[in-house]
């Protein structure tokens, strides 16, 4: 059990400061963006986007346009803070992948561009981890033991 919360809070390796520095910035913009300018006028969902939901054919399409809401609200700003930022990537990973390939399958590649951005961006936080400046470093460094 340690381990696996080890894995979910790990801020990544030991890198150089430039790189934590970068890493830092791409998650500001990433998750405020996904936050406020996605996310926040989701939740709660609108009618609107229920029916969007379910016209995508979800079953419980409340409940899924509850899930992308607050995986985009919540989600953007944990990652802007660095917090569970490997489960959020994948909550946001998915969303984006049902936005990009259900929602906007038809459309011309300019409308899914900005979803496989931000898929990529979650995809490469999953990977990488928040970097050293960020809330997982802390509670790792805060508590030794779960390392």
């Amino acid at each position: 059990m340690m381990k696996m919360i080890r894995k979910i809070l790990c801020a990544g390796p030991e890198r150089d400061v430039l790189t934590d520095a970068s890493l830092l910035v791409t998650r500001l913009m990433f998750g405020l963006s996904m936050a406020f300018a996605h996310g926040q006028g989701k939740v709660p969902p609108s009618d609107g986007f229920v029916g969007a939901v379910e016209g995508m054919g979800f079953p419980a399409p409340a409940f899924f346009a509850w899930a992308a809401g607050i995986a985009e609200y919540v989600g953007g700003i944990f990652i802007a803070l660095g917090l569970l930022t490997r489960v959020s990537g994948f909550f946001l990973l998915q969303t984006m992948l049902v936005a990009v390939f259900i929602m906007h399958a038809g459309d011309p590649f300019k409308k899914m561009e900005m979803g496989l951005l931000y898929a990529t961006i979650s995809l490469t936080l999953m990977a990488t981890g928040a970097g050293r400046f960020s809330l997982d470093r802390l509670i790792m460094d805060r508590f030794p033991k779960l390392s």
